[in-house]
């Protein structure tokens, strides 16, 4: 009895469900957290694939969540968001209204400003941790602060973005299945 228990410690503990417990990002009280079993076979380059979406798409989403308050709020860039068709920002809806009053040449800049960044400018190398980007500074940020020196304060702050970017990932759904539902994205909105 007692030597098979040993071979199925051994077994658990050898586990690629184990592979990852030591990466940024698994956090107390859950750990590693992979409710879909996606992480199952431990292969270390899709995780590194996911880990890098994972840390874009939450930086992406904490932008979002901020612009989204902002904009409910009323603050706009002054100027003209499409001079020759004659819309201010100040004119432009905030929330889910902003997709049908942005021009779609508008929509076009953007999308391929965003994927000249992603492909150029913040290009993943896979020499550097996830997130990690060549021309950025602190957490990939380009500040021109330079890499960060102190080890454990950069793990403290990358797993911090990972559970603030995991956070905002979730406020931005919500707040949008929220605009959808109310049909504003205005102070209405949070109940003032």
């Amino acid at each position: 009895v007692a030597s098979a228990n040993r071979r199925r410690g051994a077994q658990h503990t050898a586990s690629p469900l184990r592979a990852f417990e030591n990466e940024l990002g698994v956090q107390a009280p859950v750990g590693y957290w992979d409710p879909l079993g996606l992480g199952k076979d431990g292969d270390a380059d899709v995780f590194r694939r996911r880990r890098v979406s994972e840390i874009k798409h939450g930086r992406i989403a904490m932008i979002a969540t901020i612009g989204y308050f902002v904009t409910g709020l009323g603050y706009r860039f002054p100027g003209m968001l499409s001079p020759s068709m004659g819309i201010s920002f100040e004119g432009c809806p905030g929330g889910l209204e902003a997709i049908n009053a942005v021009p779609a040449l508008g929509w076009a800049q953007w999308f391929i400003f965003c994927g000249l960044i992603d492909t150029g400018f913040l290009r993943d190398d896979p020499a550097r941790g996830p997130g990690d980007f060549k021309n950025g500074g602190i957490l990939g940020v380009p500040n021109a602060s330079g890499p960060m020196n102190d080890a454990e304060g950069r793990k403290r702050k990358l797993n911090a973005e990972l559970a603030n970017g995991r956070l905002a990932m979730v406020a931005i759904m919500g707040m949008l299945f929220q605009n959808g539902t109310v049909g504003t994205s205005g102070p209405e909105m949070w109940g003032s």
